[in-house]
């Protein structure tokens, strides 16, 4: 079974071994304080310490952000996008965004793959402009909207619902012209404490679905809530989850702390040096 690979503009990134996506959030008021208000200089940072992209956004999707328009989303990551290019011009930058103008203008300023965490639900125009650029895409499962996403989430089988809703989406979207696509089960999106670690512990059913896995768990809430902290003390644990997911295939880890998940990815490869999940077979 051969490994999947992302075509990032002409240049293919194999993922026979778990990658890095690391956070840089444009935005004043992400939950985590160490991660608001990205600059320049922590996209240069975060990509000098081995992240495999750098995701940069402008609107915070925490539980109950409101939104601020594409117009003042692509002014607040703009100059970080094309600082760090300018800077590091073989960096590879992913654009955090549900909106299509916001995604064209960071495609056309060098952005390499498009990561959405509507999953194509919040701007029916995302999709094509996606297709047209012919990047890679994150479909992101989330239940209602990041303003309303934490009022009562409810399902049947949170595995098996997730499961029925990536599925079809996932269908849907190569449908409309999508190529590579990653999913992501969309921890802390409209979901429990306990609906997040029934998700976790069935990450590896996943795979049937035929995309490779991305995960965001770091330093969000099911980690520091069941710790009984807050974001700021949640790197530990984000560690651990971090393990738990790669044990369980994650080809993406979504990370705020690069050089300590740059660990994990070491010493994982210590004792599973044979290559990630593939496609499905037939």
């Amino acid at each position: 079974m051969h490994a999947y690979s992302l075509n990032l503009r002409g240049t293919l990134m194999p993922l026979d071994r778990p990658r890095l996506m690391a956070v840089v959030n444009c935005t004043p008021d992400s939950f985590y304080a160490g991660g608001r208000n990205g600059s320049v200089d922590l996209a240069i940072r975060a990509w000098d310490a081995g992240a495999d992209l750098v995701d940069v956004g402008g609107q915070s999707t925490r539980p109950g952000a409101e939104p601020v328009g594409a117009a003042e989303e692509w002014r607040r990551l703009q100059p970080v996008l094309e600082g760090l290019l300018a800077v590091r011009p073989e960096a590879r930058v992913s654009v955090d965004t549900y909106r299509a103008e916001v995604a064209r203008r960071a495609v056309e300023a060098g952005a390499v793959l498009v990561n959405d965490v509507s999953g194509g639900a919040l701007d029916p125009e995302l999709w094509p402009v996606v297709a047209d650029a012919g990047v890679p895409y994150v479909l992101t499962h989330l239940q209602g909207t990041p303003e309303t996403m934490q009022d009562r989430p409810t399902y049947s089988d949170v595995v098996a619902d997730v499961h029925l809703a990536l599925g079809t989406r996932l269908h849907q979207a190569r449908e409309a012209g999508l190529g590579d696509i990653l999913i992501d089960v969309g921890f802390g999106f409209g979901k429990t404490l306990e609906q997040n670690y029934a998700l976790l512990a069935a990450l590896e059913s996943f795979h049937i679905l035929g995309a490779p896995l991305l995960v965001g768990v770091s330093r969000k809430s099911m980690v520091y809530k069941a710790l009984g902290t807050g974001p700021e003390a949640a790197l530990n644990g984000t560690t651990a989850l971090h393990a738990w997911a790669l044990d369980r295939g994650a080809h993406f880890l979504r990370v705020h702390d690069v050089e300590a998940a740059r660990e994990v990815l070491t010493l994982f490869h210590q004792f599973h040096p044979a290559p990630l999940p593939g496609p499905w077979p037939a």
